[in-house]
């Protein structure tokens, strides 16, 4: 096993954990910029209202891109065993 190929490996799983995380990310991203324009505009400076709905949304983003985010996984770890034999050989 070259460092060449560590190297690689190393690249694809953060590439693979950024893609299979940003669907999350998203949802709470677009859900705190809104409930902090709500806050603004109300002057309701509540620090409990801004989490019950990031959490509604994220596990809302984690239904709808749940089946998605299995198959990057498994599709990755599959390839990840089946290449096992040729970098030890």
């Amino acid at each position: 096993m070259t460092p060449t190929t560590v190297i690689e490996l190393g690249r694809q799983a953060v590439e693979i954990t950024l893609m299979v995380s940003a669907p999350l990310f998203l949802a709470a991203l677009v859900t705190g910029l809104i409930i902090s324009i709500f806050q603004a505009a109300t002057q309701i400076n509540e620090m409990t209202l801004t989490f019950v709905p990031k959490l509604v949304a994220i596990f809302a983003a984690l239904v709808l891109a749940g089946p998605w985010m299995i198959t990057v996984l498994t599709d990755f770890m599959r390839q990840l065993f089946e290449s096992i034999p040729a970098m030890i050989g």
